[in-house]
């Protein structure tokens, strides 16, 4: 489906963790890109209809990869590196009220 391009110095490779399941993976590959490498189909159900939204536009502009990572909600997949120890989590509707994380 998707290829990596070609790069003259090779990344070393990372783990982490995708819905409790390992992944290894590139240090520095795109998340979005990741979770569909390694089988994942949708990032996220929406609110109302729990219907499965996936990675669109890979720009950060749709918002249809919001995953969980490392415990904070509404992460764009597509706008993250892929880093050792990483937790992440498909999103099942709306964030709680109490998840509200400072950046």
């Amino acid at each position: 489906m998707f290829k990596p391009l070609h790069i003259d110095k090779p990344s070393p490779i990372v783990s982490l963790t995708i819905e409790g399941r390992p992944v290894r993976v590139r240090a520095g590959e795109n998340l979005a890109l990741t979770l569909l490498q390694a089988g994942f189909r949708h990032t996220r159900l929406t609110p109302v209809s729990a219907s499965p939204r996936a990675p669109l536009c890979l720009m950060g502009v749709c918002f249809e990869c919001l995953v969980e990572v490392d415990g904070q909600p509404n992460v764009q997949a597509c706008m993250l590196e892929a880093r050792e120890g990483m937790s992440v989590r498909l999103q099942h509707g709306a964030r709680r009220a109490g998840d509200v994380h400072d950046t």
